[in-house]
């Protein structure tokens, strides 16, 4: 009886280990399976790796300004802000407050910009001054309405009830933080504007999308949809 364990003259097992070995690596027509296993392996390795480094480069702050649109609006505006510069030189950039971090969830928002938002930047949509205080509004409740929704995911990875000291806080902020947390508010219920200007309208649209979020009102589109009606001159 031949013992599948025992290697053969070749230094090969021989039986049923010999047969499977052999399987592997049999010829196709011009490749054997291992070679097209290892050939694979080493490709997906590659695209993996290019596929990551190309979500890090379009993460970076100089990707995200490329466009004149955020550039010389939204950018101009983050200048100068607590987000932007302070005592302690922690920075935050576009992704850092506008892209997930966790993996899946980054995947999700770069589909969802690749749907949505390289559409409108080959349209024109917001490439004029003009055309972005029109819209201004709309993409502000599309980012409160992500980041309630998220329980302002982005902001924790910075700031986070949890792990505040309220001892060194002012008593005022101190007080509001708490009574916050408590009330299960998130940090874009208050700290709106923070890194940009709020247009126009921004707190009654804020409600809406609050009502609508819990089930009441109209809804933000409606309610868009209306202001802009009411906005444009009569013919």
């Amino acid at each position: 009886m031949i013992d599948s364990k025992t290697p053969d003259a070749g230094g090969t097992p021989s039986g049923k280990i010999a047969r499977l070995w052999r399987w592997f690596w049999s010829p196709t027509a011009r490749w054997s399976l291992g070679a097209i296993a290892i050939t694979c392996f080493g490709a997906g390795v590659i695209f993996w790796g290019g596929f990551n480094t190309a979500l890090d480069l379009a993460d970076r702050q100089e990707f995200c300004i490329s466009c004149h649109e955020m550039r010389d609006n939204v950018y101009q505006e983050l200048r100068g802000t607590i987000h932007d510069s302070n005592r302690t030189g922690v920075r935050a950039g576009c992704a850092d407050c506008h892209v997930p971090h966790e993996w899946i969830w980054k995947v999700q928002r770069k589909i969802q910009a690749t749907l949505h938002e390289l559409p409108g930047k080959v349209l024109g949509t917001i490439d004029t001054p003009e055309k972005f205080a029109a819209k201004r509004l709309e993409l502000a409740t599309n980012e409160w309405r992500r980041l309630k929704t998220t329980d302002s995911r982005e902001c924790r990875n910075c700031h986070n009830f949890k792990h505040m000291d309220y001892s060194v806080q002012a008593k005022a902020a101190a007080e509001t933080h708490q009574a916050a947390f408590a009330a299960g508010k998130t940090c874009i219920d208050c700290h709106k504007g923070i890194a940009h200007q709020l247009p126009d309208h921004a707190q009654e649209a804020g409600q809406v999308l609050d009502d609508e979020l819990a089930g009441k009102g109209e809804g933000i589109a409606a309610y868009l949809k209306a202001l802009k009606e009411k906005e444009q001159p009569a013919k």
